[in-house]
């Protein structure tokens, strides 16, 4: 899924540096299901021009960021220095990790953790048993907010005008026919997830998939991050996710709560 923007248009205020943002653009038209890209789809999915596609690919392969043969330019490891520090501050990943690995073998199924991007969720911790989307889940890959059970439960608790100015942000697609598309019920699902301390969401990202969500706590209360169970409507009824998961992932969510007070 991917939702780049044109980068010329972002702002016109006089400190945006539209050749940066062109350059990450470029750097995030690849992902786990175009690992690989020629000019034109590089030029495509960023949004740009061939030729000030070239230019940036070329910058990046000299700083050693891309690599690229006769046909296809790829990321190299190095792009990883670009986030390193940020996940390190953050401490969120080393932290989760035990957590989500143990929930993962009580439940049988795949955990997450997430943090808000904009109006987007970028997957920060993971530990996956099976398959169970269409496309591949890796760490940075991003999801709309709106229709995901860790993108609710983050935008749950922002103040009322940021929640506000996030969802006008967001395209609002309906990904599948279960999708919430209307803001009126979408608000209204978010105070309940807010009231409640989780969200469940039901095949409203990609046919057949479900999953609980519940938020990470820092020391001062506010939420740093989305933790979740996913399962397939195949495997699982949603009665079984709310009361043999969704008490097994609170329970997650409050031992890397308590955890984070000592990061």
């Amino acid at each position: 899924m991917n939702a780049h923007a044109d980068p010329a248009g972002e702002s016109s205020s006089s400190d945006f540096v539209q050749s940066l943002a062109r350059g990450l653009a470029v750097i995030r038209a690849f992902d786990a299901e175009h690992p690989e890209l020629s000019l034109s789809e590089v030029s495509r999915r960023a949004g740009i021009p061939a030729a000030a596609a070239r230019r940036f690919l070329r910058t990046l392969e000299t700083l050693g960021y891309v690599r690229s043969d006769a046909r296809a330019f790829a990321l190299t490891p190095r792009v990883l220095e670009l986030g390193f520090s940020y996940l390190s501050a953050l401490s969120l990943p080393e932290t989760m990790q035990p957590h989500l690995e143990r929930l993962s073998r009580e439940t049988g199924e795949s955990v997450s953790a997430a943090v808000l991007s904009g109006d987007e969720i970028v997957y920060v911790a993971r530990v996956p048993t099976r398959r169970i989307m269409t496309v591949g889940i890796t760490i940075g890959t991003r999801f709309p907010a709106y229709a995901t059970s860790m993108g609710r439960v983050l935008l749950a608790p922002l103040p009322e005008a940021q929640r506000d100015e996030v969802l006008a942000r967001a395209p609002m697609e309906a990904l599948t026919d279960r999708t919430t598309t209307d803001a009126g019920r979408l608000r209204a699902e978010l105070q309940r997830v807010r009231e409640q301390g989780w969200a469940i969401v039901d095949g409203e990202l990609e046919p057949g998939l479900r999953s609980a969500a519940a938020p990470v706590r820092r020391r001062d209360g506010t939420v740093a991050a989305a933790v979740n169970v996913s399962t397939s409507a195949s495997r699982d009824t949603l009665a079984h996710l709310r009361d043999a998961h969704l008490p097994r992932l609170l329970e997650t969510a409050a031992a890397i709560t308590e955890d984070l007070r000592h990061v």
